[in-house]
């Protein structure tokens, strides 16, 4: 089944009708005096479970949008832009859909606005969000608000036909390595979920001495990552590399999660055969998208975009998520079943998604990734120690 952007959103377009109940505790504002242009800069691939949500809310309010304009750019670039911008007082980029990492380097430089002040504007947190993506919220520290999630991983991928006796440890597959040079791959993990939930989850793995502290806690990580590192023959910058060497057998074995490993089968990119294993001492690591507003944008853009908040919460709309798989489940509210999902998501799930994940899912420690401070410190520390050594 080949599943374009064009095609699936064709298919949720027809949802915004229904997407005008509102959830409990919806707060109704006032419209803009004319309908405003919303600049979205997606720096996590979010856009693939969202893009349907934020065009049905275009759909359903054209008294308050006339448009969303959509852009991408690579997570570790985008600080940088948006702090230029507002010391030169001209913010253009109006709302952020990221993972944690540029979230933590924006709240690590204090580049996002507060969501307090606008919390009476905003249905309850905790009382709408699955209970582990509202551990994920608390990472945000009110400068970002959680919009989708899943467990994630660590876990890897290989082809059954190229490796008849997958890794099942840590240690497993660090030999695996070394007797099949530069076939196993991850990318870094400053711009790749993938590569950032294997490098939180080793600690987990390994048993290190705190999971949470990377810099004084992670002394086993890192010597497995720089022995892994021997036999790895370079680190891409961006995740879909990854799976586009695995769909066309330059590596084996690559460092995957839920939605890495069902979107690229689904889309062809992957072979449908492609397996997963989860190593010995497995926790998930889990992972969310979150909606962040730079501090420069107006005040009349961010009641539009706390009323976007608002419509994209509505388990209508958050059904969306399930998407092809990408960030599989998807949803972060409460009771959103893939049976409320466009017939397009409940065919791929039942296509490519895998029974084991209810299981795993259910029965392995959930981990909510480091807090921001300490996950750019572990960015650092990897760049330094690890993607160096590979110029």
């Amino acid at each position: 089944m080949e599943i374009t952007r064009r095609t699936f959103v064709g298919g949720v377009a027809g949802m915004a009708g229904a997407s005008l109940i509102p959830m409990k505790g919806w707060a109704q504002a006032k419209p803009p005096a004319s309908p405003v242009t919303i600049t979205v800069v997606d720096v996590a691939g979010n856009l693939a479970l969202t893009q349907g949500m934020f065009e049905n809310y275009a759909a359903a309010k054209p008294g308050w949008v006339s448009s969303f304009a959509f852009t991408k750019a690579p997570a570790p670039e985008l600080p940088s832009k948006i702090k230029a911008q507002q010391a030169a007082g001209k913010v253009d980029i109006d709302l952020v859909l990221t993972g944690t990492d540029a979230l933590s380097a924006g709240v690590d430089q204090g580049l996002w606005i507060d969501y307090s002040a606008h919390k009476a504007e905003l249905p309850n947190l905790e009382s709408i969000l699955q209970p582990q993506a509202f551990k994920m919220q608390a990472l945000a520290k009110d400068q970002g608000v959680v919009i989708t999630y899943y467990p994630s991983g660590p876990l890897i991928e290989y082809m059954p036909d190229r490796v008849a006796t997958p890794p099942k440890s840590a240690q497993e597959l660090l030999d695996w390595t070394k007797q099949n040079k530069n076939k196993f791959l991850y990318a870094r993990p400053a711009n790749s979920g993938p590569g950032r939930t294997l490098l939180m989850g080793l600690p987990y793995l390994l048993g290190d001495s705190n999971p949470r502290d990377p810099a004084n806690g992670w002394a086993k990580t890192w010597e497995y990552l720089a022995a892994l590192g021997e036999n790895i023959e370079y680190y891409p910058t961006g995740t879909a590399v990854v799976f586009k060497e695995l769909g066309e057998g330059t590596r084996d074995i690559v460092a995957t999660t839920t939605g890495w490993d069902i979107n690229p089968r689904a889309l062809g990119i992957v072979p449908a055969e492609a397996k997963v294993q989860k190593l010995d001492g497995f926790h998930w690591v889990t992972d969310a998208h979150y909606a962040a507003i730079p501090k420069g944008v107006s005040d009349e853009k961010i009641a539009v975009l706390i009323d976007v908040l608002n419509f994209i919460y509505q388990p209508q709309q958050q059904a969306i998520a399930y998407d092809a798989g990408y960030f599989y489940p998807g949803p972060a509210v409460k009771d959103v079943t893939l049976e409320m999902a466009p017939q397009e998501s409940q065919d791929i799930i039942k296509e490519f998604g895998r029974p084991e994940y209810a299981d795993w899912i259910a029965n392995s420690p959930l981990e909510v990734p480091l807090e921001p401070k300490q996950l750019v410190e572990a960015f650092r520390i990897w760049d330094e120690k690890i993607g160096s050594k590979k110029g």
